[in-house]
């Protein structure tokens, strides 16, 4: 059994963003395109026996409130595993840009503890567990190309052609929260068909 992984936890981008209503839950229904870029934050991580979880390297606010603390503490707790990790985390995807840095390094250490704990979840009971962190973490742990409904959980796979595209992060926090709150934003639309 493995001791420690690295895996580099990637961007992506919304190639588009379709708000079709704002349901009863608070959340809203909408279709978008997800597409991994190469921009990627890294999560090394080292099993601890103890079953400790500890968290290192960049972190913003409460690391207890963090997506990758959160993660490790929802896989330990559903699988009763008795192991820990170190976790040790490099951004540079940066926070609040719209490209899903906390949510794929969320995913990511799903992925990477699942492994090194060696709990034997498939990648759909992964997923399934992603969504309780975030709409779009389990486009994350799928790690493919998207067309996604729903919250942003509901994922078919697409095929892209190959595209360069150029990030320009002008330095300013955007709160999907606030995005989505926002009275200007266009909603009850109709759903957009995918040929």
């Amino acid at each position: 059994m493995e001791r420690a992984l690295a895996l580099p936890a990637p961007a992506k981008l919304n190639l588009f963003l379709h708000v079709l209503r704002r349901r009863a839950d608070g959340y809203h229904e909408l279709q978008t395109v997800f597409a991994l870029i190469d921009l990627a934050d890294w999560i090394d991580v080292e099993r601890r026996e103890d079953g400790q979880l500890h968290r290192s390297g960049d972190v913003v606010g409460d690391v207890q409130l963090d997506l990758v603390m959160r993660a490790a503490r929802l896989l330990q707790q559903r699988t009763a595993s008795r192991f820990g990790a170190d976790i040790h985390l490099s951004k540079r995807i940066p926070a609040g840009a719209g490209l899903g840095g906390g949510s794929s390094d969320a995913a990511t250490t799903l992925i990477v503890l699942n492994r090194l704990w060696n709990t034997g979840l498939a990648r759909q009971q992964l997923a399934d567990l992603a969504l309780e962190l975030g709409a779009d973490v389990p486009f994350f742990v799928h790690g493919r190309n998207a067309f996604a409904e729903g919250r942003g959980e509901q994922l078919t796979p697409l095929a892209l052609q190959p595209a360069h595209y150029a990030v320009i992060w002008p330095q300013v926090h955007v709160s999907t929260k606030e995005i989505f709150e926002d009275s200007g934003l266009t909603r009850n639309t109709k759903a957009t068909k995918m040929s």
